[in-house]
């Protein structure tokens, strides 16, 4: 490690490794929060930052899923399953109370709290994935479509990019290039085979709305598989 980085760079630094580190394993490293319920197998919530996946994540707990990966899933592009991820689960207080008020999430020195500890499951073995769901959490509703594949290709690129797309605020260090060509031709090659065995669909809404399609969409292809 370089001398004078922070925790936080640190911590970048570190899961920029990692992320390369699993390509040469197979596993993508997704920006996603995933999912999952006994008979039910995992789903994963994709999207860009403040979209709303957290919030249609809380949704779907109440619904009696458990939080599989909070930010990052490590996905086994071959066999379509969810390995893991991170265990934090970082909910923002104010969107949060307005679309849960029934939450105990009374304001303090923090805008982020983490409910990991309560709400993230650990699983000893691989959980297949049945749904793939990009969201977009408003006032706006729309029907839950299939995206098409050269968008969802994207969407799974950008989000297998999360950890490499990071600034370091203490050093000239670019975390892009921790992935030589090599390495991103081979994470291109797993998002083709994820995004060809795993389609991805697009739904607006509530966080409540958005999280009863996707659970009758898992459940669906749950029993098609």
């Amino acid at each position: 490690m370089p001398c004078g980085l922070g925790p936080g760079d640190s911590r970048r630094l570190i899961n920029g490794c990692l992320h390369v580190l699993h390509l040469g394993h197979g596993t993508l490293c997704s920006h996603a929060v995933a999912l999952h319920r006994d008979g039910c197998g995992a789903v994963l919530l994709l999207g860009g930052h403040g979209v709303g996946k957290t919030l249609t994540a809380i949704a779907m707990v109440a619904r009696g899923w458990r939080v599989l990966a909070g930010d990052v899933a490590l996905l086994d592009a071959e066999q379509v399953t969810v390995l893991g991820g991170t265990a934090a689960f970082l909910v923002r207080r104010r969107s949060a109370r307005r679309w849960f008020p029934e939450l105990d999430l009374t304001p303090s020195g923090s805008e982020k709290v983490d409910l990991g500890p309560e709400w993230t499951s650990r699983v000893e073995q691989p959980v297949p994935m049945v749904a793939a769901v990009s969201v977009q959490v408003g006032e706006a509703v729309g029907a839950l479509e299939e995206i098409d594949a050269h968008t969802a290709q994207t969407l799974w690129l950008r989000a297998s990019g999360h950890l490499l797309d990071r600034i370091l605020d203490g050093t000239e260090i670019v975390l892009r290039s921790l992935e030589d060509g090599t390495a991103t031709r081979r994470r291109l090659s797993l998002v083709r085979t994820l995004a060809a065995r795993m389609p991805v669909y697009m739904a607006l809404g509530s966080p409540a709305d958005i999280a009863r399609r996707v659970e009758h969409l898992a459940i669906r292809r749950e029993g098609t598989a």
